[in-house]
């Protein structure tokens, strides 16, 4: 299953590379940005936590150590918390870093981009607000990519949705295609409670 696993990833990687890369005059995701680390709810299914726990197996000792406490803190928080929807800080996140990068989830690998939904929208990412990915073509008081803002940067590549939610990137066809069975999807702390 794990090979099948790591053919799917190969696969994703690549239409995710050439996406960001289409997509290169709006994108501003960088090293050490790390927003969408630091504020989610990240859906993680049963091979991925296994392939982020093979990650985190090979790191330093004083890094797993951090993770562990990370983790713990967070299943605490989680316990405590009384609101509607819980997000938290990524518990493989040090220092504005991926720990186990190679080994990140899907969700990981898809956020930043615009994704299509089944309703015919577009769902722009929350990093736009923050003037990152696609800031410079949002329209703030509409919620949407303004027509204006793309035609006066002079940019051949127009801003696309591409069909990259969670569940189009690890649906049936991709079990079936790979032969593989991604499993229950919890949350990624939900993991470790």
């Amino acid at each position: 299953m794990r090979d099948n696993y790591l053919l799917y990833l190969t696969f994703i990687n690549r239409k995710l590379e050439k996406h960001f890369a289409d997509q290169a005059p709006y994108i501003y995701c960088h090293k050490g940005c790390a927003r969408c680390c630091q504020y989610g709810d990240y859906p993680f299914n049963h091979l991925e936590i296994q392939y982020i726990l093979e990650g985190f197996s090979k790191l330093p000792e004083d890094k797993k150590r951090i993770i562990l406490k990370n983790i713990e803190k967070t299943k605490q928080e989680k316990i405590n918390f009384q609101g509607e929807q819980f997000t938290y800080q990524c518990p493989f996140l040090i220092n504005n870093e991926c720990s186990v990068y190679d080994y990140r989830g899907i969700i990981c690998r898809s956020f930043g981009l615009i994704s299509s939904r089944d309703d015919e929208n577009s769902k722009i990412p929350f990093c736009a607000y923050e003037g990152l990915n696609y800031s410079n073509v949002l329209d703030p008081e509409t919620n949407t990519i303004s027509e204006e803002k793309f035609l006066a940067l002079n940019i051949e590549q127009e801003p696309l949705a591409y069909k990259v939610r969670y569940k189009d990137l690890i649906s049936d066809k991709f079990e079936e295609v790979f032969n593989l069975k991604f499993g229950e999807v919890k949350s990624l702390i939900d993991w470790f409670m």
